[in-house]
């Protein structure tokens, strides 16, 4: 059985997406918004998935680091702090010509239009922060920012989340939620968009032992997305040069994937240094130090950051899951999506609309759905119906047969290999539950 990869992928996933209800352009009936999209019934299902796991092996797996869900509208002195209002930028040219705008550090010829050929404008900065105006009237004293990140709703709450929960350093906070960035370029499908999700974990440490725990969460993060499935060989750090890092940073190193339009970012590693809590000290005039009680010190902490994308992590597993197979008679698609994060783990199916079949098979579907997203499917031949599940990454496919009814045992296909087994239908829970458990 030959396998291949297609050439032009991401058209086929664009097209994938739409057509099974993972990925929408936004107001697509008035013609879209750039780089804004819907995530569709499969396509929740599955984001959902990768957040529930991310939130278990950072949180609920550990007794270090604790939730926290931040308001995305924070008071305009947190930006100030951070150094998103003056430093959040990029640099902006316009074509006089055809009146595209462009990140002026990613034109080869700085002073032509990479579209018409026309005169680019003089480089001028622009804040990537959206605006927007607090209460009835709109002046500079009711300015607020939708959030660029989610990590500043972490620093702010550094204190309150420590002595509620009587947290002892080293300890973490974690968040997922809703970020927004007026980019200049976005692009490539959900890789870059203007509104996105982050999954940001903060751990918080005692200076001097930053390095050690630096290169602990690299190694955990980079385990994370082997257990979403994704090819390792396509995975690598990249280490933030002293002319790359940010200015909070000490160190900093990407994760980056080798997606079909280049080798990019996935996830920021970052050493942040005290930097955080003393900006955020010097400008609210709140002492953000920890007293450890063990040692008698007082000390701001040192923090080490990972930020992750939700739809960023989406789009790496559907690229790498997405797979055509040359089968003797025709072409097969499937996403071979890792079972934990498949959107819907089971198609159930009867043989044939008789002979009792179907009722058994909703029978099934009953006893599952509370504990699993399942589908019935009951519409052409039977291998037609395994199709359209490889082709949305169901990982196993449940079929009432003539047997069913002498034995009370189903047929139960696996995605990938294709093979069968017989279990009996009190069993079922039990099988999938093992096969869908998370990773050690």
């Amino acid at each position: 059985m030959a396998k291949k990869k297609n050439d032009s992928i991401m058209d086929k996933i664009v097209s994938l997406c739409k057509r099974k209800g993972f990925i929408f352009q936004s107001s697509e009936i008035y013609g879209g918004i750039t780089s804004c999209y819907d995530y569709g019934p499969l396509g929740i299902e599955m984001k959902k998935n990768i957040k529930d796991y991310w939130w278990h092996i950072m949180v609920r797996s550990r007794s270090d680091i604790e939730g926290l869900d931040a308001a995305i509208l924070m008071h305009p002195r947190v930006w100030e702090a951070s150094g998103h209002v003056s430093t959040f930028t990029d640099p902006l040219v316009d074509c006089k010509k055809c009146k595209n705008r462009f990140r002026a550090d990613q034109i080869e010829n700085r002073g032509v239009c990479p579209t018409c050929g026309g005169e680019l404008t003089e480089e001028r900065q622009f804040n990537l922060m959206f605006k927007t105006f607090m209460g009835p009237v709109e002046n500079a004293a009711s300015v607020v920012y939708l959030r660029p990140e989610t990590a500043q709703g972490i620093y702010v709450n550094f204190l309150n989340v420590q002595q509620a929960m009587r947290q002892k350093i080293p300890f973490g906070i974690a968040q997922i939620g809703k970020a927004f960035r007026n980019e200049i370029t976005p692009g490539n499908f959900t890789f870059r968009t203007r509104e996105f999700e982050q999954m940001e974990m903060q751990f918080f440490v005692k200076p001097g032992t930053d390095e050690e725990w630096f290169e602990y969460w690299k190694e955990q993060r980079m385990k994370y997305y082997e257990h979403l499935g994704v090819d390792t060989s396509k995975l690598r750090f990249h280490q933030h040069a002293e002319n790359e890092l940010a200015h909070y940073a000490a160190a900093a190193f990407d994760i980056e994937y080798e997606f079909p339009f280049g080798t990019l970012e996935l996830e920021g590693i970052h050493n942040r240094t005290d930097f955080d809590l003393s900006q955020h000290k010097e400008y609210s005039g709140k002492d953000q130090s920890y007293f450890d009680e063990a040692t008698r010190e007082r000390y701001i902490p040192y923090i080490i950051e990972t930020s992750a994308g939700v739809d960023r992590t989406l789009l790496t597993c559907l690229i790498d899951a997405y797979e055509e197979e040359q089968l003797e008679k025709d072409t097969r698609v499937v996403l071979h999506l890792a079972p934990h994060i498949a959107p819907i783990k089971a198609g159930v199916f009867p043989l044939v609309k008789k002979d009792g079949m179907p009722e058994i098979a909703h029978k099934i579907v009953s006893d599952l759905q509370n504990h699993y997203l399942v589908f019935y499917d009951q519409g052409g031949a039977i291998g037609r119906r395994y199709r359209r599940m490889d082709e949305v990454g169901t990982p196993f496919g449940i079929t009432v047969d003539t047997q069913t009814l002498e034995d009370q045992t189903v047929t139960i296909r696996e995605r990938d290999s294709m093979g069968q087994v017989r279990v009996a239908m009190d069993k079922l829970r039990e099988y999938l539950d093992e096969k869908l458990k998370y990773p050690e």
